[in-house]
């Protein structure tokens, strides 16, 4: 962790001062935001439990990759019913629309 620093030390210093780690074993970690998703491929995820707190530190090969659009069957019925077409074409407009359901329809209706 530190340079130079005896590990079995800082354990226990950390240990006085109530702060608790846990190793958590994963093979990827997605992190969700708008418009993309920050993925971490073999990462070293650590838990820490710090003054009643929870945080994780996360180490690893890092990409970036576009958010993909969660489409529900429901919202696939509902502008196909609106827009009276098939439920394959009303799917390939949400998409395009990136999940609006309202411009999806809109466009189908032109």
């Amino acid at each position: 962790m530190f340079p130079g620093i005896d590990s079995r030390a800082m354990e226990q210093a950390m240990k006085k001062m109530g702060i608790k780690q846990q190793d958590i074993p994963a093979s990827e970690v997605i992190i969700k935001s708008q418009g993309k998703d920050i993925v971490i491929t073999n990462p070293k995820v650590v838990k820490v439990l710090m003054m009643g707190q929870e945080s994780f530190q996360i180490t690893g090969s890092t990409e970036e990759r576009e958010a993909a659009v969660e489409i529900s069957e429901e919202d696939v019925k509902t502008v196909a019913e609106q827009a009276g077409v098939t439920g394959y074409e009303a799917r390939k407009a949400i998409e395009e629309a990136n999940g609006d359901l309202a411009e999806a329809i809109m466009k189908l209706k032109a």
